[in-house]
C-alpha cells in the first residue's frame, strides 16, 4: 500500500514537473526587414490586390497568374507615377492611364486564352474602377497610419518622440558609493 501511494505521489510530481514549461518569449514575430511592408510600398500592394482579383475572376493557371502579376506590377507603377506627376489634373491622369491600360490589354492578349481575354475585356472598366478606388482609399489610410505611427526617421530605427523626463525624486547631492 505504501509503495502504491509513493508511486502515485511520484507520478504526480513527475507530471507536474513536465507540465511546467519554460516561459514563452514574445508571441510577436519580428518583421522581416527584407520584405517591404505595404505602408512603405503602396504601389506593390495596389498591384497585388488588382492581380488577386483578376486571377480569381478569370480563373488563371499558375503560369498565367505569374505573367499577369508581372504585367500589373509594371502598369500600376506607371499609373502611380502618372498620378503623382499630374496630381490635381484628373482629366490628364485618366487620359494617360488609359494609354497604360491599352498597353496592358495588348500584353494580356498574348497571355490569356480567347475566353479569358473576352471576360477580361468586358470587365476591364470594373478592374480600372477597382484599382482607382483602392488607390484613393489606401492613400488616405496610409496618410492616417503614417501620422499615427511614424516610420523610423533613420536607419538605426530611431523614432522621433518626446524626450524622456528625468526621475523627480532623486536625492540632492552626491550620495552613495561614488562620494569622495
Amino acid at each position: 500500500m505504501k509503495t502504491a501511494f509513493a508511486a502515485l505521489i511520484f507520478a504526480l510530481l513527475a507530471g507536474a514537473a513536465s507540465a511546467q514549461q519554460a516561459p514563452r518569449a514574445s508571441t510577436v514575430e519580428p518583421r522581416d526587414k527584407t520584405q517591404s511592408s505595404p505602408r512603405l510600398n503602396p504601389v506593390q500592394a495596389r498591384a497585388d490586390r488588382l492581380s488577386n482579383q483578376m486571377v480569381r475572376d478569370l480563373r488563371l493557371n499558375g503560369y498565367q497568374a505569374a505573367k499577369l502579376r508581372a504585367i500589373n506590377a509594371d502598369k500600376v507603377a506607371k499609373m502611380a507615377a502618372i498620378e503623382r506627376k499630374n496630381a490635381g489634373n484628373p482629366k490628364l491622369i485618366d487620359e494617360e492611364c488609359n494609354g497604360v491600360c491599352k498597353e496592358r490589354d495588348q500584353e494580356l492578349q498574348a497571355v490569356l486564352s480567347n475566353d479569358q481575354y473576352s471576360s477580361y475585356y468586358s470587365a476591364r472598366s470594373n478592374y480600372y474602377k477597382l484599382d482607382k478606388d483602392f488607390a484613393s482609399q489606401s492613400a488616405s489610410i496610409m496618410l492616417t497610419e503614417s501620422v499615427q505611427n511614424p516610420a523610423p526617421a533613420r536607419a538605426n530605427d530611431a523614432v522621433i518622440a518626446p524626450a524622456k523626463t528625468a526621475p523627480v525624486n532623486r536625492p540632492a547631492g552626491n550620495l552613495g558609493r561614488n562620494a569622495r
